[in-house]
């Protein structure tokens, strides 16, 4: 085994994590250690440590990006030194339909998550990227991009796969329409996302408070889901004098 730093909830009753040693495995032929340099901070990480699924002593973190610091010989699509990002899941069973079709995330067998499942190998918990390393199997690391911010990527591979998924499954591009329900966590990347694949994209609020923010990000416009007026001219499919209405094409937290 090898020995690294990592940050750990040991009080359920608050958000505070500690600073602890943690122990990673020995690569195996077709692992790889990373350098973790940037790890996202999901909401499901705050909810995870405080016991949401009885758990307890986790180390959280599964949105990471970070630099290859050694390889499995057995590796083939990675080198050190190279860039790297790491997601929410780290292995599945390989077999399924859900496997064999590119979609681990629906391993019938359940997928190993980054930190608080088990490994199917020698069965200890995993623990996550709130780390300085994280070791695992290659066929769940992704190359990041040349140009790409490492540390802006990292919530990517949670928040905006999570929303880039439905919009690429229902063809969201040039002349679709997109209402996104609300502009947090997910919602701000659906923008980004939606705006950049040429869609017309509406955010849906209780209030105009993030109005410039959505414009900001790319939206055209802002619906106030309290106003009326509004809410039917949308239903109409009319315009308002203010906001324009969108046909929803489909809608993300």
């Amino acid at each position: 085994m090898r020995t690294t730093t990592g940050w750990q909830s040991l009080d359920p009753d608050t958000n505070a994590l500690t600073r602890v040693t943690i122990e990673r495995r020995d690569l195996r032929p077709d692992d790889i250690a990373v350098r973790i340099d940037y790890c996202g901070v999901c909401h499901s990480d705050l909810h995870r440590i405080h016991g949401m699924l009885g758990e307890k002593d986790l180390v959280p973190g599964h949105e990471a990006t970070g630099v290859v610091t050694e390889v499995g010989p057995a590796v083939t699509g990675f080198a050190v030194g190279e860039l790297v990002a790491i997601g929410t899941i780290i292995d599945s069973c390989g077999e399924c339909a859900m496997c064999l079709a590119g979609q681990e995330n629906y391993c019938y067998n359940r997928p190993t998550t980054t930190y608080g499942g088990t490994d199917k190998i020698d069965g200890t918990p995993t623990k996550g990227a709130y780390s300085r390393e994280y070791v695992l199997r290659e066929k769940f690391a992704f190359h990041l991009p040349d140009g790409l911010d490492p540390a802006g990527a990292s919530p990517l591979m949670c928040a905006g796969v999570s929303v880039w998924e439905p919009m690429h499954a229902a063809g969201v591009g040039r002349g679709t329409r997109v209402a996104i329900a609300g502009l947090g966590g997910l919602g701000h990347l659906a923008v980004k996302i939606a705006a950049a694949l040429g869609a017309e994209v509406t955010v849906l609020s209780r209030s105009t408070a993030k109005e410039q923010d959505s414009l900001g990000l790319g939206a055209q416009s802002l619906l106030v889901t309290t106003d009326e007026n509004q809410v039917a001219a949308a239903r109409d499919g009319s315009t308002s004098s203010s906001t324009p209405s969108p046909a929803t094409t489909t809608s993300c937290p």
